[in-house]
């Protein structure tokens, strides 16, 4: 049995969780997620509380176990609190703006590369180059903040490009500092 999979997931008030035809469904203050129930796994909602069990002892189904209670956590705390991703862009001239629900980048090419942000994403740049990136879904938030980055990423040399705001890159030495 999965250890994640076995821990209950707290439902809070203002959360309706359901199921239908193999569906999970949860609805809360900030919006509503669905996903569809894989493996052979079972669901209990009691108390606000929720459970899920594996019918068999299938190697598979123990790895679905976990799975889908995080998925499921994930879609709740989505529903509640939201989350999400920040970046930032690191260089001289580079540069971002939201025109509307579309992300417009400055960063080193010919040409601006304009993002278009899903419905369900909003999106925030401050003057000092950071990107806010928010969502219900945490799966989706983090799919556009990788292809956001994906557009420059950290130069391995200089440093310049968009990274995650945690994130540390390593500067290699260049020529000059190799000969010396």
């Amino acid at each position: 049995m999965s250890r994640i999979g076995k821990m209950p997931i707290a439902i809070p008030k203002g959360v309706t969780v359901a199921i239908n035809d193999g569906t999970i469904h949860v609805k809360g203050p900030k919006g509503e997620l669905s996903r569809k129930l894989v493996g052979n796994l079972d669901l209990k909602i009691e108390s606000d509380t929720l459970f899920f069990t594996t019918r068999d002892d299938e190697t598979q189904t123990q790895a679905y176990h976990g799975l889908m209670r995080t998925l499921t956590n994930n879609m709740v705390v989505g529903v509640t609190e939201g989350f999400a991703k920040k970046l930032k862009i690191t260089g001289v001239g580079y540069r971002g703006e939201m025109k509307g629900n579309t992300l417009v980048l400055n960063v080193g090419y010919s040409n601006p590369v304009e993002y278009p942000l899903p419905q369900s994403v909003s999106g925030t740049v401050s003057k000092d180059g950071v990107i806010e990136l928010t969502s219900i879904d945490k799966e989706l938030v983090g799919d556009i903040a990788a292809r956001i980055r994906k557009i420059r990423k950290p130069d391995a040399y200089k440093g310049k490009g968009i990274r995650y705001i945690d994130e540390v890159v390593r500067l290699k030495p260049g020529k000059s500092a190799a000969k010396g």
